[in-house]
């Protein structure tokens, strides 16, 4: 559930155990669990996941790198995705997994997201003549900097083994449908000034001075929320960063603030930086510099697999606050949704869990979309 993380390069995983398609969504994700799969040692739980799924005659079975796309070919009207990433975030004493008597399953990725996967993989072995056509995306390095990520490289490598009419993203939604997601820009203002001794500041100009129109601007602003299928998305435009200063008797000639514009799906990010750019048009800033930017996706909840999938699962939707890779799937012309059994609240936290409950309602809710 990260895409701007730093890269590190973890210890290689140990091979992974052979999986057991025939357990249940909960036994299963403990399975997957406990084959650890830290960003950049996927490969024993890919290899694993490519064995278990070629055992699958109903499959075709596709690799590049760590990424693994398993698609039926049964010429149905429309094409589904169901996605996750393998990895997860560093370990904190959290694994083996753990069961405890409450139903509730402990342990790094029981949330984000290897419930979702265990899911994506009991559908792909239980239900081989689907309503839909099928297509499963299993890959690497989603908890990392963007440009390594798994489903980014199959776009710019194979975008055809991601085609479909819809896509269902198995992130972290607590059993809920979750549409779209935001944009997100980063941004740095640079104000600039003169450097003096602090004794004879009338001799300069103070640069963090300067910046107090940007923070007064922000202090002041009102985000938008618009209404897009149906669904409310709360913009929101911060102060996440500033830095400024030269030495406790200097007065000082630089200060920049990064601002963080969390921006609704309807707007491009060329639209988002020209807003950005009109807010603080007047605040006295010398340098405005990208830092950082992805864009949002469209809910795409009036497409008609999406109101059968809706249907099926039951509940109301929700707008997607933050970015997931729901947006590589609208960069390709395909709508998708975030719908997967872990609470987000959860997701990397040392006590990191999942209801068992939550896995088995989302399979079962799954496998009615793909079989009524």
């Amino acid at each position: 559930m990260a895409d701007t993380a730093p890269h590190r390069d973890p210890l290689p995983a140990a091979p992974a155990a052979p999986l057991d398609l025939s357990l249940d969504g909960a036994a299963l994700t403990a399975a997957l669990v406990d084959s650890a799969s830290v960003s950049g040692t996927e490969k024993p739980l890919a290899d694993a996941i490519e064995q278990a799924l070629r055992a699958l005659p109903h499959l075709t079975v596709d690799r590049h790198g760590n990424n693994i796309v398993a698609r039926t070919f049964l010429g149905r009207e429309e094409r589904v995705v169901l996605a996750g990433h393998i990895d997860t975030v560093p370990i904190a004493d959290n694994v083996p997994s753990r069961l405890d008597e409450d139903g509730i399953l402990w342990g790094c990725g029981t949330a984000d997201m290897k419930s979702g996967v265990a899911v994506q993989l009991r559908i792909a072995a239980t239900v081989p003549a689907p309503n839909r056509d099928l297509t499963f995306v299993f890959y690497d390095n989603e908890e990392v900097a963007a440009h390594l990520n798994g489903l980014g490289k199959i776009a710019d490598a194979h975008p055809d083994w991601l085609a479909g009419d819809f896509a269902v993203l198995l992130e972290p939604s607590d059993g809920e449908v979750e549409g779209g997601c935001q944009g997100t820009l980063r941004v740095k203002l640079r104000t600039a000034g003169e450097r003096a001794h602090s004794a004879r500041s009338w001799m300069g100009s103070n640069a963090i001075h300067g910046a107090a129109p940007i923070l007064a601007r922000l202090a002041a602003y009102e985000p938008r929320r618009p209404v897009i299928d149906g669904l409310e998305y709360h913009e929101g435009l911060n102060a996440v960063g500033i830095q400024g200063g030269v030495a406790t008797n200097v007065i000082p000639d630089e200060c920049e603030v990064t601002v963080n514009y969390r921006y609704a799906p309807d707007l491009t990010p060329a639209e988002a930086l020209a807003h950005v750019r009109e807010v603080f048009a007047d605040c006295g800033v010398a340098e405005l510099i990208v830092d950082d930017e992805s864009p949002g996706a469209l809910p795409g909840l009036s497409h008609p697999a999406a109101a059968a999938f809706m249907k099926a699962v039951g509940g109301s939707a929700h707008p997607k606050f933050g970015w997931t890779d729901v947006a590589r799937f609208s960069a390709l012309g395909v709508p998708a949704v975030n719908y997967g059994p872990g609470d987000p609240i959860y997701a990397h936290k040392r006590d990191e869990h999942v209801h068992v409950e939550r896995i088995h309602h989302c399979e079962a809710r799954l496998r009615d979309w793909l079989t009524e």
